[in-house]
Formats: structure tokens, sequence, C-alpha cells
């Protein structure tokens, strides 16, 4: 899909956070905050993923109660060698092999092969969850550097080109990777992870999600509002209660620190 208001705004209000909330002036690193429940401290995330038009293609694949349990911003540097490994995200999310997800990636730059798309093995979502290894590699953006343990033939690969607006839709057992960015500007995307609420979070002990349409009479999460403006007080301490009951489920297995789900160290 495309939408014209996507194609040159959403950019520019990314890159005015990246200039107006240095890395010094949160408790965090802003690269935390995009990569992980930006949703929760930041209201553009927010309100993007609210928006009609790519709510009503999530609701021709979920139907119409509709919740969004993440968004997050995946940045690569013009000419860096950063890359997503294959894999399956319902791997790593704690709610099974449930077909009641699907993660909307929305191109907030040119996404080319040369600036590092992504692809997809056509049909690999209807098998169930394969082995995974974690590399923990430098270059990975995965936050694990999570791959899987099984061969994939690249040469069956779809590559996914975008124009700023366009959207691509997965799911959550799709194979997908992308490569390095070889061009000479950022590729910028925003991936959001929308549920229904019948979803049910199987092994962290509570978790948190925000309802985009419809209703949530299921109560299997805990409602959550957008916040009121960026990373005000409220929001970061919902932040960070959110990243203390997700870790458990985010982390689980790993054999090394997964530092994007690292609980905040007690003052």
């Amino acid at each position: 899909m495309t939408h014209a208001l996507f194609k040159h705004a959403l950019r520019a209000e990314v890159e005015a956070l990246e200039r107006d909330w240095p890395t010094d002036s949160l408790p965090r690193p802003l690269n935390q905050y995009f990569r992980v429940n930006g949703q929760v401290v930041m209201p553009l995330l927010a309100r993007v993923a609210h928006h009609p038009a790519i709510v009503d293609a999530v609701e021709s694949l979920l139907g119409p109660d509709i919740m969004l349990w993440s968004a997050e911003l995946f940045i690569k540097e013009p000419g860096t060698p950063k890359i997503v490994s294959w894999h399956q995200d319902l791997t790593y999310w704690g709610m099974g092999e449930t077909n009641e997800e699907v993660t909307a990636w929305l191109a907030l730059s040119d996404v080319s092969r040369a600036s590092g798309c992504m692809r997809f093995l056509a049909g690999s979502h209807h098998q169930m969850i394969v082995p995974h290894r974690d590399t923990f590699g430098a270059d990975n953006l995965l936050s694990r550097g999570q791959e899987v343990a099984v061969t994939v033939d690249e040469a069956e690969a779809s590559f996914v080109e975008l124009k700023p607006g366009q959207m691509s839709l997965h799911h959550g057992r799709m194979f997908h990777a992308s490569g390095p960015n070889v061009s000479g500007d950022r590729r910028i995307g925003l991936a959001m992870r929308y549920i229904t609420p019948a979803v049910r979070q199987q092994v962290a002990e509570r978790d948190f999600a925000m309802l985009m349409r419809g209703a949530d009479r299921e109560r299997n999460w805990i409602n959550i509002a957008p916040p009121a403006a960026p990373f005000d007080a409220a929001a970061l301490a919902l932040y960070e209660e959110i990243l203390n009951a997700q870790s458990a489920a985010l982390a689980a297995g790993a054999e090394g620190q997964v530092g994007l789900y690292q609980a905040a160290s007690p003052v």
C-alpha cells in the first residue's frame, strides 16, 4: 500500500526526534526506545500505528478487534554492514504458534536491494517455528543475532523493495532477512506488530498492548494508552515496567546478555 501522508513527513519527524533527544537527555540511549516498544514513549509511533489506512489493511487479515503489541524503528545507515539474519519473529515473542498476529513494515525512506530491503521465503509461514541459534553478531540488528538453524535457499528468496509510504505485511512465522545498506542514503523502516485480543502471552507473567480498533473482551493484555508527549515521565516509567515484564519472554533461553531487553539497574 502507499499513502501520500507517509512519503516524506514521517522521516522528518523521526529525524527531528534524533536531533531533539540526544542520548544524554534520556535514561537510555535513544536507539533503545527506537528499537523496543517505541509506541510507549513516542506519540509519533503510536499515531502512525493507529492510522486508518494501516489498520484497515490489518483488519482485512485479523478482523475487527486489533491491538498493537509493539512498534520498532529499524535504521540502517548508508554504507554500513548491518544486516538482519534469517529468522521467524514468533520464536521470541512468547505467543506460541499463533496465526492471530501480523507485522506491518512501513518504509520511511527508499528501501531498495542496495539499501538492504527485506527478503522473504514464500510459503515459509505455513510451517511451525523451526530451531534457531543465537550468534550475537556485531553487525546483526536483531537483539541476539538470532537466525534459523536450518538451511535457507537464497535463490528462492523474494526481495521486497518499497518506496516511502509503501508497506508490506508478514506473518510471524515467515522466514525473512535483510542485507547491508550499500546505498548513499539511510534505510528507515517502522515495524508495527499487531495481534488480536485472543492472543496470549505464554512465557512472561504479564504483557501489555494498545487497543487500535474494536474491543478487548478477552483481557489477556494490560491495556495501555498512547503517550501524552515524547519521553514524558509517566511514559518512561511505564516503559521500564513493560520491559521488565517482557524480558522474561524476549530474552528466554539466550546464552548471553540481550542488551535491548535488560532491565534498568537499581538506583
